[in-house]
């Protein structure tokens, strides 16, 4: 009988040499980070993060943290040192440091010729006009005597105005009316970028998961409601969205996907317009809120399955595990203490599930979220809606 040591590979299993489990380097310590790292835990994946500070969600929860600037370069660098694969939680990292990180040998994903178009919203209209994509009308605007011209060539006031990078959730977006309205976008100092005011029904998200060798899964369609510019709901599958429109948007995440080289989640952010079509809002090469639904209502996640492209694993099913799930964000309010809000959540509703990314409860601050699912829509609705707002305190009974 032939010895081998502990580290031999017997040839039946089809490796050239020995394979350990990988290290991912996560920049930035948000939410999406601390459920990224969950979702890689049953997979034995190591976790190495960059956060700003030691009490960021991700940071509250993932054993090997280094707190440093993202945007220092030799910060970055010594955080890469010893992983096998970096990527992200958030869109803010300099494209020009991600260029040197990929130049020392260190794989990026997505890399910084695909996410520079979630970085930075003139190259990402650029990109989608070249490729033909469905787009607002749009174009960058020098001061607010230009933006009033772009209003008239598209209709006339109002118009939406955009600072090219930076914005989230509401931020660095204006609602135009007048002139006189346009100045405050310019005071930032950096390129402003003019849209038509899109006459939409609704907003959709078509969320898509690609890998470096090119599988690619798609997640149903889903509908996402905002209140005051933040993702309040989402519901999956989007409701009464025609199959053949719903099928047009998952192909165009993915034909986007494919043309700007993602790798990892991609959220397309869209418009379905009252003429019938759908028009491209936002990209977004991370897990999303439109997909946090998928945490207990997909058969794969998209945290689970975003691990799983970055380190070019087999993609996991995308499908839903039932006929309808809710997520409802959890805001902070003037109730600080959600903890206590648990029993009567979990008494009222056994099958509810609750999120929570361990932040400091704030007015307006996105601190958890719940999903729900069921066959009945109005019933899951009104469970998750219930919910979330008895951890906020707009329900009391």
């Amino acid at each position: 009988m032939t010895n081998h040591s502990r580290t031999s590979v017997p040839r039946w299993c089809g490796y050239p040499k020995r394979v350990t489990f990988p290290v991912v380097g996560m920049v930035g310590g948000g939410q999406l980070a601390r459920m990224t790292h969950e979702a890689g835990i049953p997979l034995g994946i190591k976790f190495k993060l960059l956060s700003d500070t030691p009490q960021d969600s991700a940071a509250q929860v993932v054993s090997d943290v280094v707190i440093g600037d993202y945007r220092d370069l030799d910060t970055l660098r010594d955080f890469a040192r010893g992983c096998d694969v970096i990527t992200f939680d958030h869109e803010h990292v300099p494209t020009e440091h991600l260029r040197a990180l990929e130049a020392d040998g260190i794989p990026v994903r997505p890399g910084p010729d695909a996410l520079v178009h979630a970085q930075d919203k003139g190259v990402m209209r650029a990109k989608l006009d070249e490729i033909g994509a469905p787009s607002p009308r749009h174009r960058i605007v020098a001061d607010a005597a230009d933006a009033a011209a772009f209003a008239a060539e598209v209709g006339g006031f109002p118009i939406i105005l955009k600072t090219v990078r930076g914005g989230y959730d509401g931020k660095g977006v204006w609602f135009v009316r007048t002139e006189a309205e346009a100045r405050d976008p310019f005071l930032a100092g950096v390129p402003v970028l003019a849209e038509e005011k899109v006459d939409f029904v609704r907003e959709l998200a078509a969320n898509i998961v690609r890998s470096p060798h090119g599988q690619a899964v798609a997640y149903p369609v889903v509908e996402s409601r905002q209140v005051d510019g933040v993702c309040d709901t989402v519901i999956a599958p989007a409701p009464d969205l025609d199959d053949d429109l719903a099928g047009q948007a998952q192909e165009l995440a993915l034909r986007i996907a494919q043309e700007l080289g993602v790798v990892g989640h991609l959220a397309v952010e869209l418009f379905q317009t009252t003429d019938g079509r759908i028009l491209v809002n936002e990209l977004a090469m991370r897990p999303h809120n439109s997909g946090h639904w998928t945490q207990d209502g997909a058969i794969t996640s998209q945290f689970a399955n975003h691990v799983r492209a970055v380190l070019d694993l087999p993609l996991g099913d995308p499908r839903p595990r039932a006929r309808w799930t809710v997520m409802c964000n959890v805001l902070g309010g003037d109730y600080p203490d959600m903890y206590s809000a648990y029993l009567h959540c979990m008494a009222r509703d056994p099958q509810l599930k609750i999120h929570m990314y361990g932040k400091d409860v704030k007015p307006g601050r996105k601190v958890g979220h719940v999903n729900t699912y069921g066959d009945d829509l109005d019933e899951v609705l009104e469970r998750a809606r219930h919910a979330a707002g008895y951890l906020r305190g707009t329900i009391v009974e």
